[in-house]
């Protein structure tokens, strides 16, 4: 059974602590933290100060995604912040397997994530490097967009490459993740799936209840 992950870009920021607090009552292991910098991805989010205000809090995986460019140069600030894992873009690192060992010299759990129009052999080279591959069913920094069906292809591509090469990294998925398609979703073997609005837009318990009940 797939795993949640949920997004705090979806959270109430006024209310941030109180959530991730209740996020963390219902046993949920991974906090999904989306940081974009207004470059590789329209949007502009948060970054260290947040991490580590809410570090303080919480004993979740922090599963910090860096949707900007050439993040090797702020990973040792994202390891001080209190990330416990950092997940990359192959399409925005000159140098991704550097970055990748990078993350994992500080101790991190390094991954690596890969957009819709990014075949995913690309990344076949690293596979041995990651504890997790994030394939993205949206385009990354655009909000309220549909789940991309060809996502799940990538993920069966994933799952059959692991057991061919005996590794053992998670597949997660993030974008379009809702109570209709969750199930779906995890039928095709991904590990730990994010979700924004799903949780988030609500009653935060109920939501998750609801979403593990068709998980």
């Amino acid at each position: 059974m797939g795993e949640l992950a949920p997004s705090i870009l979806a959270a109430d920021f006024n209310r941030l602590g109180e959530q991730i607090k209740e996020v963390g009552n219902t046993g949920t292991r991974y906090l999904h933290i989306d940081v974009m910098d207004g470059l590789f991805v329209p949007s502009i989010s948060f970054g260290m100060p947040l991490i580590e205000s809410i570090r303080k809090e919480s004993d979740m995986f922090f599963d910090v995604h860096l949707m900007i460019n050439e993040p090797v140069r702020y990973i040792s600030d994202f390891a001080k912040s209190g990330a416990d894992g950092i997940t990359v873009h192959k399409e925005a690192c000159a140098g991704l397997k550097e970055t990748l060992s990078g993350i994992k010299r500080l101790g991190l759990k390094p991954s690596v994530s890969i957009n819709p129009e990014t075949p995913v052999q690309e990344i076949e080279d690293v596979l041995d490097m990651v504890y997790m591959v994030l394939v993205m069913s949206v385009h990354p920094g655009f909000g309220g967009q549909k789940f991309i069906p060809s996502s799940l292809e990538k993920v069966c591509w994933l799952k059959e490459k692991r057991e061919e090469k005996g590794l053992s990294y998670k597949i997660e998925i993030d974008g379009g993740v809702n109570k209709n398609n969750i199930s779906e979703i995890a039928g095709n073997g991904v590990d730990i799936i994010v979700a924004g609005t799903a949780v988030f837009n609500g009653n935060i318990t109920e939501n998750i209840s609801i979403l593990r009940e068709v998980l």
